[in-house]
């Protein structure tokens, strides 16, 4: 039997967790780790600014400088901040860290995107010269002039138009890809990405030479396509002047620089689908028509969705193919395109900003859209 003199053994409890930081003193660490990142980063970018801006500097010490800002200063500044976070007491290191790699960035992406923004809405309340107020007297220009509305119209066919044919094509590319030889898969998939390398400014030069036109009496004619035209027994033909058409002509090719794009995304996901679907479809009597529209189709329909507002994305912002072909005449203007002509060629800032501001309105739904439909795929993982 136990004796009043035995020793009692306590059971043994669980550790007790430290004390948690008050939250004033953990968001002021958040606040100073997410600071100083691109306080330091800015410092050093301005000191080395400098010296590699500078026409005395030594080349070889220019060389070395951007070697060390670009390849090494911004690892030794996170590895910094990293260190300096662990010289924190326990209970303050994991609240803190993420601050130190995400916080920067949400700083920065304020400072170059967000306070941009704010200052364009109200500049687009400002007449031309950005000093006094006029209110919506901007927006009703926009809407109202004839220079604008056709700026209007034609972005408006353009994202019609060039998402479909370029996500369409290459969705068929895609499936007939797809059936091919893996050396030949390789090879056709490499030749229609190719265009994907080029600028919009280098492509837009490339087919200004397909559509390039010579009047009479001024050489021969050097562009493809009245080449091709003209051996038909037919007179050569001014294509960037004939008004609508001109704005499918400059259409062209951007669907011929996405095409790549939209084949790779879709034939990597058509591959994803599960084979073993396919086969109990087919296994069921289904013809590789109905195979591909109600199987595959539904399988890859995120993955379309995201081609397609990514494309309608890039369309909303084209600017260089228009100004390099046409510099926005004879009716080919896009909003992208009028608004740095309002900018910078007629100085209308108030104007320009209510352009910048209806690219932006219509593209916000398009970002929302893409972010749900990526919500709804993590949700189903």
């Amino acid at each position: 039997m136990a004796t009043d003199t035995e020793l009692k053994v306590e059971p043994d409890l669980p550790p007790q967790p430290p004390d948690e930081p008050s939250g004033l003193s953990t968001q002021a660490l958040r606040l100073g780790v997410s600071l100083v990142v691109p306080v330091l980063a800015g410092l050093g970018l301005y000191y080395a600014g400098t010296i590699l801006l500078n026409e005395d500097s030594n080349r070889a010490v220019v060389v070395v400088m951007a070697l060390l800002v670009g390849v090494l200063g911004v690892f030794g500044l996170y590895y910094g901040m990293d260190w300096v976070i662990n010289q924190l007491p326990e209970r303050f290191r994991s609240k803190v860290r993420p601050f130190a790699f995400v916080g920067p960035a949400i700083v920065i992406l304020g400072i170059f995107l967000l306070y941009p923004t704010i200052v364009t809405i109200q500049l687009s309340f400002q007449d031309r010269a950005g000093e006094g107020f006029v209110g919506f007297d901007n927006y009703v220009r926009l809407f109202t002039d004839s220079s604008t509305l056709i700026a209007v119209r034609n972005s408006i066919a353009w994202v019609i138009i060039v998402p479909a044919f370029a996500v369409g094509i290459g969705l068929i590319f895609a499936v007939l890809s797809d059936r091919l030889g893996r050396k030949t898969e390789a090879l056709s998939k490499s030749f229609i990405f190719m265009p994907m390398a080029i600028s919009f400014v280098g492509a837009s030069i490339v087919w200004k030479f397909v559509y390039n036109f010579r009047p009479e009496g001024f050489g021969e004619q050097i562009g493809l396509l009245n080449g091709i035209w003209t051996a038909l027994g037919n007179d050569p033909v001014a294509w960037l002047l004939q008004e609508p058409w001109n704005n499918f002509y400059l259409m062209v090719i951007l669907i011929w620089l996405q095409t790549g794009f939209a084949m790779v995304i879709l034939s990597a996901a058509i591959k994803s689908v599960p084979e073993d679907i396919i086969e109990a479809a087919r296994i069921d009597g289904a013809n590789e028509y109905k195979v591909f529209t109600r199987v595959v189709l539904p399988s890859i329909a995120s993955s379309l969705v995201v081609v397609l507002t990514t494309v309608i994305i890039t369309v909303w912002k084209v600017f260089d193919i228009v100004f390099v072909m046409t510099s926005g005449e004879f009716g080919t203007s896009v909003v992208a395109e009028r608004m740095v002509t309002e900018f910078f060629t007629f100085r209308d800032s108030g104007l320009g900003a209510a352009l910048a501001v209806v690219l932006l309105v219509a593209i916000i739904p398009l970002m929302i859209l893409n972010v749900r439909r990526f919500q709804e795929q993590e949700a189903t993982r």
